[in-house]
Formats: structure tokens, sequence, C-alpha cells
């Protein structure tokens, strides 16, 4: 370890954090080469490919390295909240029917088909200008940008770099929601902790939001692939030796990181663009399902983040600036005053936090992403079994629709004497809030809610 590995947690969540391998591999992550300061874990940290999800490594700019099983292969995986001008009382009667309408209306599963038919050239045009694409041809409104992590778009994205089976997969998959804890929520703002920080987003107690959870589908998870192989086979021409093969890397001036990162800003432009088309499809669903027009809906964004990304941002460490690769893997950007999105599960609550000053000076501008796993994918659906996990949804006031069969187990919520797929996001949240790192604004209860 070339640098400590820092947990953020309390003895509650390190005890379940200490049940998987992700304190080794946050280990493994502190043995890259220009790595400053130290390897980082935010509280819903849990076992992924290479580094933890909810792992945070910054690396030098002139001395250090990119690996891509650092950032994860959903690239861009993120969150995007809608207010809406609704109170969710009055819209309550009409929940199942909204939720059906958009399990109709919004492609969800594996390898869920297009919303939107791209051309090759279009496709170019979204990796390379990302939101912004979306909203010029009418999915949403440019004024939206502004309330987008990097306005929606990354700089230096190099459609060249990415793959034709990655731009085969792009040119089927714009405005799909795919699987896996990828959803669409109908929630309600159930407690507000910062009136003012509320008031300046646009919420309010009882208010209807809607909660979109994806990425860039299968143009990221092929560009990780592809990079992955790429990386491994330039270790040994670079002299990098690593624990893990996973946490393959090559020195950010490299050919092979500059390709990478250009591939990897692409891929997370495509994951921009999608949220803002799903965004669209969702007010469109709204309107004509309660027969409001646009102004009446009033749906716009409060914040969309990202995960599963890498950037270059300029820190203090060791008493003067540098220029730093920050990979935050199901971590969120915390910088202060911006918004922070932290969805849990289905059957209990999600937050909105702001980030801090103490998050620049602690976590790299960092904090936690969601609940984190406390069961595989795999486990869940076994401990599932024999359950009616959409009738126990509905017991709880949640009205749920999944296209693959083991959807809602692989994230199933708690339930009586029986494991749930997440920890218990209010915990994770607490830990942040009392850290510093991110400060509660509100907590969103679920309505419904439409998985892969």
């Amino acid at each position: 370890m070339r640098v400590p590995a820092l947990v953020v947690a309390d003895e509650a969540l390190i005890t379940a954090i200490r049940s998987d391998a992700s304190l080794e591999q946050l280990a493994n992550g502190a043995t890259l080469p220009g790595i400053v300061r130290a390897a980082l874990a935010m509280p819903d940290i849990h076992q992924g490919y290479g580094l933890p999800v909810g792992g945070v490594v910054a690396t030098d700019v002139e001395r250090g390295v990119v690996s891509p099983g650092a950032i994860g292969f959903d690239i861009n995986c993120g969150v995007r909240l809608l207010r809406t001008g609704l109170d969710a009382a009055e819209v309550a009667p009409r929940v199942r029917a909204l939720v059906d309408a958009l399990h109709a209306t919004i492609p969800t599963g594996m390898g869920a088909r297009a919303s939107v038919a791209l051309t090759a050239r279009e496709l170019t045009a979204v990796m390379d200008d990302g939101a912004a694409w979306a909203a010029g041809r009418g999915y949403g409104e440019g004024g939206e940008l502004e309330r987008i992590e990097s306005g929606g778009r990354l700089e230096g994205a190099r459609p060249d770099c990415v793959s034709a089976r990655a731009r085969e997969r792009g040119l089927r998959q714009l405005g799909s929601l795919g699987s896996g804890n990828h959803f669409l929520e109908l929630q309600v703002v159930e407690e507000v902790y910062d009136a003012t920080a509320a008031t300046a987003l646009g919420m309010r107690l009882g208010q209807l939001t809607v909660m979109i959870h994806t990425g860039s589908r299968g143009v990221g998870h092929q560009v990780c692939t592809d990079y992955l192989k790429v990386t491994g086979a330039a270790l040994r021409r670079y002299g990098i030796s690593v624990p893990d093969r996973q946490l393959a890397c090559t020195p950010v001036g490299s050919a092979e990181a500059i390709d990478y990162l250009g591939a990897m800003r692409a891929a997370a432009n495509f994951a921009f663009a999608n949220r803002q088309v799903l965004a669209h499809a969702a007010a469109q669903v709204f309107e004509r399902v309660l027969g409001l027009m646009p102004r009446d809906l009033a749906m716009h964004v409060v914040y969309d983040v990202a995960h599963n990304i890498a950037k270059e941002e300029e820190y203090e460490v060791d008493g003067r600036r540098r220029r730093l690769l920050v990979h935050r893997k199901g971590a969120t950007r915390a910088f202060p005053g911006q918004p922070v999105i932290v969805p849990g599960d289905m059957g209990r609550y999600s937050y909105v936090l702001l980030g801090t000053d103490v998050a620049l000076r602690e976590t790299f501008g960092s904090t936690c992403h969601g609940a984190g796993r406390r069961l595989s994918r795999t486990a869940a659906v076994k401990a599932a079994r024999g359950r009616d996990l959409e009738a126990e949804l509905q017991a709880g006031g949640v009205v749920a629709r999944a296209t693959g069969r083991d959807a809602l187990a692989e994230e199933m919520p708690e339930a009586y004497e029986m494991p749930e797929a997440y920890k218990d996001v209010r915990e994770v949240v607490d830990v942040v809030h009392r850290f510093g790192i991110s400060t509660r604004v509100a907590r969103l209860k679920p309505l419904g809610v439409i998985k892969g």
C-alpha cells in the first residue's frame, strides 16, 4: 500500500462491511501508482470489480494511473431527481395507472431496445454532446442542463475510441432503463430537514417527485470490458504490478489511458443523454394519464448526479495544489452546495443531501451514492424464494412493476425476519451527515416503481 485505506463508517456499518472482500479491494486500490493521500470508502461500500463499490481514489495526473476497474462497468450510472407541481395526495388514486403506463412506455429489462432510434452519425453526436443533444431535439429543455453535473456533458469525449461493438449496442439502447438496480420511481417528499435548502431546490413537504436511476447501458459496459483488456496487456510494458488484475491500469499520459478516458467520457455523455430522454418520456406519460398540460405538471430537474466516473480536479495535497484524476466508483460528487441524490431500496426511502466544504477537504469532494448492497444479487434471489415481493410492496403502499423474473428479488426491500438486499440507507446517510461531507435536506418515500 502506497497510502492508507480509510473507511467512512460507524461500528454498525463496519460490521456489515467486513462480511465481504471490500476492505481487501480497498487496500488493493491503495497500491495504485501515483495515488495520493488515501484510498477512501464511503459507508455504502460493498464488494465490486477491482475497486469496491463506494470507493474513491485520486491519482496525480503527472505521475499516476487510470484504472477502468476503479471506475466500473456501468459508466455514469447516475440518478436524476425531478420535482413536480403536484401534491402526492391528489395523485394517489392514479399511482397504479401511472406505474402501468410508465412500464408500458419505457423500455426496461436486460437488452431493452431504445425508445429513440439512432443513426451511426447521431450516436457519435450523442457521445460528443450528452444531454444537450437530447434537449436540442425536444427531449426536455436546454435550460435544465445547468442542473446536471458537468452540464450533462464531459469535455474530451472521443467517440472514435469507442469500439464497433460498443457503438452497435448504443444504437439500440438510448432511452431505455435497463436492468439490475436501475429504476424509475414515484416518490413523495415525506420529511424536510433543511427548509431553506429545500425551497431553493423547489422542493416542499407532500410534493410528488420522480427519481430515475440508470446509466450508459451497453455502451459503458463494453467500453470497460474493452479497456480492461487493453490495460491488462499494457501492465508489463509500463513496469506496473498490481495485486489484482481487475485493477489493471496505465499511466494517465499514456496512449492507452488517453484512449480509455476519451471512450469513458463518450459513454458518460451517452448516459447523460439517456436520463434526459427518460425524463422527457416520464413527463409525457404523466401528462397523458393525468390529463395535464406541461405548465400544470411543472416537472423540472432538481439535479442529476453521476457515479462510476473519473474527473480531473484540483485539490491541495501536501501543501500545494495538484491536478488529480479522481476515480469515483459508486460514489457521488459532493461539492459545496451541490445537491446529492441518494436512493434507498424500494420499500423504505431515499434522500436529498447537499455537498460541503468538509467533503472537499476530507474525501476529494465525494460522498455516498446509495444504501449499499447487503446481499449479492444471487443471494438476494435465493433468499426471496417463496415470497410475493410485489404483494409485499403493495401492502407497504408501493406499486411495483418489473420486467425480469428476478428483478424485484435482486433488489428486495426489508421484510420481517428476512434479510434485505440493501443496507438501511438512513444509517448510511446518518454517517455522512454526522461526518459533515454532505448534509440532509429531505427524505423521499416511494409510491410506485418500475424496474427491469
